[in-house]
């Protein structure tokens, strides 16, 4: 799963493309508040709550980066596609974890301010070694993020968001072969408080 970062990153290009491209070809019907409003592009810094192999008394935070788009909305609702990782070690362990999520954003406007809460699901991918001492664990599993933040205006096209909410992901060891079969301890974390900062580009 470590592998989607070079083949997803074109994708978020060539989506980010056409649309300001589509945006473009469409500005003359809108106004330039409206076509300013349509996407949203995010990228910022990230902290999750634990490692993933984080159990009771040691928990360990990671850091990392997001990048996100939201589509035009309808009736105030977009699309929205996240994918964030992060990096760090633990119990002797190293931690990399890449999420990639897709689901529902629902904003409004309170003064200067956009708040939204959102809901959204997927997978996190994980390096094979991530079990305390590098005991093996499963590199693949669901996960999903349900939150909300508010951006703040500093100019026409960008804004400064924070954001937040709960993750659950629930990860497991790997047991010894032939069988391989997924097994999980005593305190192993499954949900992670996860908050981010950084600048939205609107057009």
């Amino acid at each position: 799963m470590l592998w989607m970062p070079s083949r997803f990153f074109p994708l978020l290009f060539l989506f980010s493309l056409w649309s300001v491209l589509h945006a473009q070809s469409n500005a003359h019907e809108k106004t330039p508040s409206q076509a300013t409003e349509r996407y949203q592009l995010y990228g910022g810094y990230t902290l999750l709550s634990n490692s993933f192999n984080g159990v009771p008394g040691s928990h360990q935070p990671l850091n990392g980066w997001d990048a996100a788009l939201a589509f035009q909305p309808w009736h105030h609702l977009r699309f929205k596609l996240d994918t964030y990782a992060y990096s760090g070690s633990n119990l002797g362990a190293p931690q990399k974890g890449l999420f990639i999520l897709a689901g529902g954003q629902y904003g409004r406007r309170l003064g200067r301010e956009s708040v939204f809460v959102e809901g959204l699901m997927g997978v996190v991918g994980l390096n094979k070694d991530w079990g305390a001492r590098k005991t093996p664990g499963e590199s693949a599993a669901f996960a999903t993020l349900v939150g909300g933040g508010v951006d703040t205006p500093l100019a026409r096209h960008f804004a400064y968001r924070v954001d937040g909410g709960f993750q659950y992901a629930y990860t497991a060891l790997q047991g010894p072969q032939p069988n391989i079969i997924p097994y999980r301890i005593s305190g192993l974390p499954t949900y992670f408080g996860r908050v981010s900062t950084g600048l939205v580009w609107l057009f």
